[in-house]
């Protein structure tokens, strides 16, 4: 049985920032991940990442940047964590930098920054509009140097809790289909993103909340479920992310009369407010009748071809490919497409859960930096503070503990192969999880998104119970051991239901609109009743909800414009 002192779930930044951690601090670490280490979600981030650093003329500072994000989470972000953030924000760029990271440079040779959303100075760092791949390479050359054990193609199927701590996982090796016992001092869960929850989304195949579920059905609660972003660009036809970098540029959104419609509606940031404020703008030109085929556009035209290729190529390429607009010649068709979850689970600004030995950093984890809305270029910035502090956070608790307890490893692993033969044992029911998958997907989307109601949620909520109940009768049609996709993403719709289940409950708890929360029928945000973070637990009968308090620093909550 396989043994180490962490354990790290998942190999994105988060992950990978951690394992390098939890190595510097003299322990042995492994990183158990479903996909190759640079196929991780990471890999997808364009933008940017955030730092106050100052710099020639600037008066940037990390107080004006954690302003700046309690605003832009519409004050449900936790402002002590949002305080540790800002702060230790110029360090971890200084050293990303010194790892190997090519962050763009002026003529003078120093590091350059572009605008972003919901920020009210310069800050943001990139590589062109590649910057997530970029750090995400020179961190998986960091963890190569290292030499920690890297469980490649593993997937989690359970967490092990005993005598109330998490001790380890039981995971399967998707290569051979086998099961083990992997035993940990304390595990770290770094597994990204739900997106696959709904239909479309920016996220790749493999963001199916993991590790939300993972902690979930053992005790963890997860916070603030409700509150999923909606990115503003995202591209005609199939989803795919159209970068905030873009805008930060200078490119412009405009409706079908050619208006640049965010004047109306932010007249101070224009294209630049916060994500959920540009994203319902959108939704409006589009019901209103100024948009086309439900798109509203974005004009890049005026930042000429030298600009757009030297620090837009991806983009270029993206809606070339799959749209057929020269972004240099012609506007691109763009909508609001689900991007991000700000809830996950519930933890402390040293990642640890209410679980002891149990970490979460990355999207995976709710600290909470962002609340009810994320600013663009925050989030690469939460993975490397937050997975550097969880890394060393989990170090020092394992290496306080004693020796490994003993698991039962054959119970453990037989429960797990009984399962998987009763799924193929099953008779075919007439529909595949594929088909579920779509089902929630579509219904995630057009009930939970960037407006909500009561009876759309209860809709989708009661489509969540259909989909439970049948997901019951599935047959996993391929019975063998090698690369079994099948089984695999059998497994993956199984915590995908939970995600699902979760996020409905606690959006229809909040009773008020705030930050990507936007209800119909409750239009304003109530600090008076609703200023508290929405909890929810596992139980037999179904999701439990609870509240707990937001931590309010030296930003009282005020009006919230742009």
């Amino acid at each position: 049985m396989p043994e180490h002192d962490v354990l790290i779930v998942g190999a994105g930044l988060a992950g990978m920032r951690a394992g390098i951690e939890s190595f510097r601090n003299g322990v042995d670490v492994a990183i158990i991940t479903k996909v190759h280490p640079v196929r991780s979600h990471s890999n997808a981030a364009q933008g940017g990442i955030n730092a106050a650093m100052g710099g020639e003329g600037s008066d940037d500072s990390w107080e004006i940047h954690a302003y700046d994000t309690v605003k832009g989470s519409d004050w449900l972000g936790d402002q002590d964590a949002i305080e540790i953030m800002a702060r230790e924000a110029p360090q971890d760029i200084y050293e990303l930098e010194h790892m190997g990271v090519i962050f763009a440079r002026d003529e003078y040779g120093r590091l350059t920054t572009r605008n972003f959303g919901g920020a009210s100075r310069q800050r943001t760092f990139f590589v062109a509009d590649i910057t997530g791949q970029a750090i995400l390479h020179v961190m998986h050359e960091q963890v190569l140097k290292s030499g920690m054990r890297v469980y490649e193609e593993w997937f989690v199927l359970s967490l092990i809790k005993q005598d109330g701590a998490c001790v380890g996982v039981v995971a399967m090796d998707i290569i051979s289909g086998a099961v083990e016992v992997i035993r940990a001092k304390a595990v770290v869960l770094a597994t990204g993103g739900i997106g696959r929850v709904y239909e479309p989304s920016t996220n790749g195949l493999i963001c199916t909340g993991d590790g939300h579920a993972l902690a979930y059905r053992i005790g963890a609660p997860m916070m603030d479920m409700e509150m999923v972003q909606y990115h503003p660009t995202t591209l005609k036809g199939n989803g795919a992310l159209l970068t905030e970098g873009a805008r930060g540029e200078g490119a412009y959104l405009i409706n079908s009369e050619g208006d640049r419609f965010m004047k109306t509606y932010a007249p101070s940031k224009m294209e630049l407010a916060s994500r959920d404020v540009v994203s319902r703008s959108e939704i409006t030109e589009i019901q209103e009748g100024r948009g086309v085929d439900g798109c509203v556009f974005l004009d890049c035209r005026h930042l000429g071809e030298k600009l757009i290729m030297e620090r837009l190529g991806q983009i270029y390429e993206l809606a070339l490919e799959f749209a057929n607009v020269d972004m240099v010649k012609d506007p691109v068709p763009v909508r609001p497409g689900m991007h991000y979850i700000m809830g996950g689970v519930k933890t402390d600004v040293d990642g640890a859960t209410q679980i002891p030995g149990l970490y979460a950093a990355g999207e995976g984890a709710n600290i909470s930096i962002h609340g009810g809305n994320r600013l663009g270029a925050n989030s690469l910035l939460e993975t490397v503070v937050f997975g550097r502090r969880a890394g060393a956070a989990a170090a020092e608790y394992a290496q306080q503990s004693g020796a490994h307890p003993a698991a039962p490893e054959s119970d453990l692993i037989e429960a797990q192969c009984q399962k998987f033969q009763m799924l193929m044992d099953r008779p075919d029911p007439g529909f595949t999880t594929a088909k579920l998958r779509l089902e929630m997907g579509v219904s995630m989307d057009k009930n939970v998104s960037v407006y909500r109601d009561e009876a759309g949620m209860q809709e989708t909520l009661k489509t969540l119970q259909d989909l439970r109940a049948r997901f019951d009768k599935i047959c996993v049609h391929d019975k063998g051991k090698v690369y079994n996709w099948n089984l695999y993403s059998t497994l993956e719709m199984e915590n995908m239901l939970d995600v699902a289940e979760a996020i409905v409950v606690s959006a229809l708890a909040r009773k008020e609109s705030r930050g990507a929360h936007a209800r119909l029928d409750y239009t304003e945000r109530d600090d008076d009743e609703w200023l508290k973070h929405t909890l929810v637990y596992h139980s037999p009968e179904g999701p439990l909800i609870d509240f707990s308090p937001v931590t309010i620093t030296q930003w009282p909550p005020e009006r919230r414009v742009y």
